[in-house]
């Protein structure tokens, strides 16, 4: 359900061809491509290296191509901005450089070679709550700074936080500011973006603030405890209904077994009223997370990580097949395009040699 173009929509404006305000050095100039690591809707990340220096980084590399309207070039400038705005975080990846050409637009930053925070988690192989309020502590920490600077991510999900190096001490860093947005007290959005297991009932009704990151959050939070999303479904239709209606499972394993500290502030996080719901800073103050020497360091059961290794799976699998869709109807569209512009052109020449006889 990420926000995306779709070919038979309406055409947005037509503006500039240009992302950044300034001309930049060519990206080659400065950096080496090296392989893929990654592929996303509209960006493939790549990992560079610096020619005066020898550091790895990665580079996100958008074809503007992708980009097809006014609208689209202003996304990247955005992200691009939030990025610096929170550049001074910790916990955030850091924004190296940016670089456009007729072609591209590469946003070189830094190298999270650590993987992804659920992979992270099967590959250890054991698990506690307190490992979770260290997760969810860093998850919500980096939702506060983005909200006291009045930042909305609006697509929190486990797969956009990774670990800048394989070692046991690695930081967590929070990545993909492509949907999220600058806002102001009290101001309302409406645009339906995200991803299906992560999004609050309130972007479904197009009305919502910046308390859809805490529940998104709360999601991962569920997740991280059971192994499973709070709201299921086969379809994403069915996933949406149950985010509006269906009940919170605390019955089912391993709840019983999970400290009642954890389960409040799953169910505060998780709550449908956006002016009920707690905020990120009263997460940080919530007693299972500021004392986590108070939280059971006792592995949960096995069940959680094969479960949890299974979802991730399922959400991989998911991405990969969603991907060659978008790259056939994005193809299919480029060709029906041209197609149309070459009968156009026919038509046209026709047209005169008609009017000229």
């Amino acid at each position: 359900m990420q926000k995306h173009n779709n070919p038979a929509a309406k055409p947005c404006s037509k503006g500039s061809n240009t992302v950044l305000p300034h001309q930049t050095p060519r990206l080659r100039d400065h950096y080496l491509l090296g392989k893929k690591l990654g592929q996303g809707q509209f960006g493939t990340t790549y990992l560079c290296t610096q020619k005066s220096t020898g550091k790895l980084y990665a580079c996100k590399s958008i074809p503007k191509r992708k980009l097809l309207c006014q609208e689209d070039y202003e996304d990247v400038w955005r992200e691009i901005q939030i990025m610096h705005h929170l550049s001074e975080h910790p916990n955030v990846v850091q924004i190296q450089g940016t670089y456009e050409d007729s072609v591209f637009v590469h946003i070189v930053m830094e190298l999270c070679a650590g993987g992804e925070l659920f992979d992270r988690i099967i590959q250890k192989g054991h698990y506690s709550e307190r490992e979770a309020v260290k997760l969810i502590k860093t998850i919500v920490g980096v939702v506060e700074a983005c909200h006291s600077l009045g930042v909305m991510h609006r697509d929190l999900k486990p797969e956009n936080f990774l670990f800048d190096t394989p070692n046991e001490d690695a930081k967590m860093k929070a990545t993909d500011f492509g949907l999220s947005v600058f806002y102001k007290p009290g101001q309302s959005f409406h645009d339906v973006v995200g991803s299906p297991y992560y999004v609050a009932p309130e972007v479904l009704c197009k009305q919502y603030g910046p308390e859809v990151d805490v529940w998104s959050a709360g999601v991962i939070l569920y997740i991280l405890l059971s192994g499973v999303p709070p709201f299921w479904a086969e379809t994403e239709s069915g996933i949406f209904k149950q985010i509006l209606h269906g009940e919170l499972d605390f019955v089912s394993e391993p709840w019983p077994s999970i400290s009642e500290g954890a389960q409040d502030l799953v169910k505060r996080m998780l709550d449908r009223d956006a002016k009920k719901r707690i905020t990120a800073h009263e997460v940080l103050c919530h007693p299972w997370i500021a004392d986590e020497e108070n939280a059971p360091d006792k592995p949960l059961d096995s069940a959680v990580l094969t479960r949890l290794k299974h979802f991730s799976a399922m959400n991989k699998l998911k991405k990969m097949a969603l991907r060659v869709c978008w790259t056939f109807t994005f193809s299919l569209f480029h060709l029906i395009s041209i197609s149309i512009l070459i009968l156009s052109k026919i038509y046209s020449t026709n047209l005169l040699n008609d009017t000229s006889s």
